[in-house]
């Protein structure tokens, strides 16, 4: 071996240590980077036919090693707890499959729009669930179907009420007086045939006569459904209950307690059902001594709801929480793999594209064919060991040192063959 021989070596070796500085610059300054991955260098052998003619650097990645996951309290942050990544894009609802990258960054908000956005400006793709909640075949490796995540524009279609079933107590010692006293009043919500909440209201008028009373229902526009009166039983094993229903123009059916009103705010006007008791049962209003129990009612419609909240699941589906107290999925997230994380091509934003080394992408639900899980209110840290980055420069620095010494060394022994001639 020539010294020219090893001056070139020694500069390989000053370039190869060169370059994992480098990579533990960016690991350390990086540390607090949320999902990166720690990279480093490793040495290969150069050979120069049968003769070490130096050294070369193959820079690779840990992708596979996980970091350490970090409460934060915000709904919109997410992690993955395993194995997985985010498919996000570089635009809302991107057309173009190369611009769709992988990523453990999880530090995801709405932007004005609503869309779900990382750190690093990109959006986070999932499966829109329809209204029945189905989302299509996840498992794949298809971008077509991927939207981006929404969090803004939903609201849930009403139902109007049909049927309300009642319950409460009215006392008994306010009727048989010579001088009944007030009614008891209340009211009762339902929802109209557009969705909205409107209320009726119902009156309890005691009667001088024993255990009788008579209820009546109107509106706030001033409709009068009519009244009936209602006879409770005072003695036996069916004391308290209702013991007769007597219309005075308010369609009730005696044999169940139940009144039907027609309600005129549509074209097509709404029947509404409401259950009073069925005579001789105590499930509906009921008559004892003692005071007047305010009627609750159960009511089977649902008003028009606007999005209150998002929330995550562990197996990657986004709930929404309307104000109307409904829940529904809005969207599922898949997690993305590779057969060989480890060989995936970095780019800008702490994300991933695919290689011919890592195999293609394929996509499934979380907690499904070994993916990880979301977690929500949570963020993954670097994987990188601030102590070994720094036991590694101490290394890579006398490394260093060494090859410039044979540089300077073989620099030496140059001079001295060039004495020589003289």
């Amino acid at each position: 071996m020539s010294i020219t021989s090893a001056l070139q070596i020694g500069v390989s070796g000053l370039q190869a240590n060169s370059s994992r500085v480098e990579n533990i610059s960016s690991n350390i300054a990086n540390a607090s980077t949320v999902g990166y991955r720690r990279t480093f260098a490793d040495f290969v052998t150069q050979n120069t036919g049968s003769s070490q003619a130096g050294v070369l650097t193959e820079v690779r990645a840990s992708i596979t090693t996980n970091g350490n996951l970090q409460n934060t309290g915000r709904s919109a942050d997410l992690a993955v707890e395993g194995d997985g990544f985010f498919v996000v894009s570089r635009m809302p609802n991107d057309p173009v499959e190369s611009n769709y990258y992988l990523t453990r960054a999880g530090s995801f908000t709405p932007d004005q729009d609503g869309n779900l956005r990382n750190s690093a400006g990109y959006f986070l793709g999932g499966f829109p669930v329809d209204a029945s909640g189905s989302t299509g075949a996840v498992a794949g490796g298809d971008y077509a179907d991927l939207r981006t995540v929404n969090v803004s524009s939903y609201q849930v279609d009403g139902s109007p009420s049909s049927q309300i079933t009642m319950s409460g107590n009215v006392p008994a010692q306010e009727t048989g007086l010579a001088t009944p006293g007030d009614p008891f009043a209340s009211t009762v919500r339902y929802v109209n045939q557009l969705g909205g909440a409107e209320e009726l209201n119902l009156s309890w008028q005691p009667s001088a006569t024993g255990s009788e009373w008579t209820v009546s229902i109107t509106d706030d526009a001033g409709t009068n459904y009519g009244s009936a009166t209602v006879t409770f039983n005072d003695s036996g094993p069916d004391a308290g209950s209702p013991a007769s229903y007597v219309s005075g123009g308010l369609p009730i059916d005696p044999a169940t307690g139940v009144i039907s009103l027609t309600i005129n705010n549509g074209t097509t006007p709404q029947v509404l059902d409401i259950a009073l008791g069925a005579p001789g049962t105590f499930e509906g209003v009921t008559q004892f001594a003692g005071d007047y129990t305010p009627p609750t009612f159960t009511d089977d419609g649902v008003e028009t709801g606007s999005l209150s909240r998002a929330e995550m699941s562990d197996t990657g589906v986004l709930y929404g929480v309307f104000s109307n107290g409904q829940r529904r999925a809005l969207f599922e997230i898949p997690l993305a793999n590779v057969t060989n994380p480890d060989q995936l091509r970095s780019v800008d934003g702490n994300a991933y594209v695919s290689t011919r080394e890592s195999g293609a992408i394929s996509l499934n639900s979380a907690l499904t064919n070994g993916m990880g899980g979301v977690v929500s209110g949570a963020l993954e840290g670097s994987n990188v060991d601030i102590a070994q980055e720094l036991t590694d420069l101490i290394q890579t620095q006398r490394a260093y040192a060494s090859n410039a010494k044979i540089i300077t060394t073989s620099d030496e022994m140059l001079d001295e063959t060039l004495r020589i001639k003289r």
